[in-house]
């Protein structure tokens, strides 16, 4: 089952295909492998792996660490992503005799050729016969979905003017840096852009800090903006299904690819910081049309949305049927 309780869409796979995702619990990989099974049409068992030392420090390369749990019967299609996973996804394909098919999100730090079927960021520049690579991340995100989320969040917002504009706020992590005078500078600039008529919808994160949310809360709290306090449900894809254009920061590829699903005018705010492989990301989706740097204005454009998603989906059915053919010829 998946654990929206959701009923699959028409599955792209043979009726009664079995299906498991395979994550270390972090939630973004957990996203793009339920995404992927999803789009598939399946409905996975979820499978999470926790390794202990030594065995956590030798993965991607090292042997699996026993699991009661990743044990036969094998499934006949395995979604993983995350370091700690590769393991257990090379033993699952030994062990079934080559039988289940292997899938990776992520570039799995080994040689692709191990796996069936490897999807990587473009910005990692992996490549290989069976590597497909896209601008942007696999995610749950569905039409249907971003519909429903718009509907539920409608009257938190009602009072809010078009243009509605969600305002995805990331934060500090490994490479960017959300300080202090930064949020104070954004503040500035979406209290003008609500000041000339828009209505803002703000998603703070648990990284954005609490010294710069509450930067922006009393940056706005007079202006025509919701700005969420962490408490109630998420109203994170509520926003974005009720967004006329999203001003999202650079800090996490998962966000900005999420915003470029919805066909809206997608604003990037380059934080401080940075590194080769992201700034490799934002020419990359810049260069879609899906996106622009944030200077301050709020712009209006078209494009196509993006669905790495339904991209993915299909390459690995597609390689699925060729494999089972193959298999039955011999």
């Amino acid at each position: 089952m998946t654990e929206t309780g959701a009923p699959p869409a028409h599955s792209r796979l043979p009726a009664g295909t079995t299906c498991w995702v395979l994550t270390n619990g972090m939630a973004g990989f957990e996203s793009q492998v339920l995404g992927v099974a999803e789009a598939l049409g399946l409905a996975p068992e979820m499978k999470r792996v926790s390794s202990a030392p030594p065995f956590k420090w030798m993965a991607p390369w090292g042997p699996a660490q026993p699991n009661e749990t990743v044990a036969p019967p094998w499934p006949d299609l395995l979604i993983a992503s995350g370091r700690q996973s590769i393991p257990y996804a090379r033993m699952i394909g030994r062990k079934s005799g080559g039988r289940t098919f292997t899938v990776i999100l992520q570039d799995p730090r080994v040689d692709p050729a191990k796996f069936d079927f490897v999807w990587a960021p473009a910005h990692d520049r992996l490549t290989g016969p069976n590597v497909l690579s896209t601008a942007v991340s696999p995610h749950r995100l569905t039409r249907e979905r971003l519909a429903r989320e718009a509907t539920h969040f409608e009257p938190q917002v009602a009072h809010l003017p078009h243009p509605r504009v969600a305002v995805l706020i990331g934060g500090t992590n490994a490479v960017y840096r959300l300080t202090e005078e930064v949020a104070a500078r954004l503040g500035k600039d979406l209290a003008a852009i609500a000041d000339k008529g828009a209505g803002l919808m703000v998603t703070p994160s648990r990284r954005t800090g609490e010294k710069q949310t509450q930067i922006l809360m009393e940056t706005l709290k007079d202006k025509p903006a919701l700005v969420w306090d962490g408490t109630g449900a998420n109203p994170y894809f509520g926003f974005l299904g009720q967004a006329d254009a999203v001003i999202v920061t650079c800090d996490s590829v998962n966000m900005v690819g999420e915003a470029a699903f919805t066909g809206k005018p997608v604003h990037v705010v380059e934080l401080e910081g940075g590194s080769p492989k992201f700034r490799r990301f934002l020419d990359a989706i810049y260069a879609t049309g899906a996106a622009r740097p944030f200077r301050g204005e709020l712009e209006s454009w078209v494009y196509e949305p993006l669905n790495a998603t339904e991209e993915i989906a299909d390459a690995i059915a597609a390689r699925f049927a060729a494999k089972r053919a193959q298999s039955k010829k011999g």
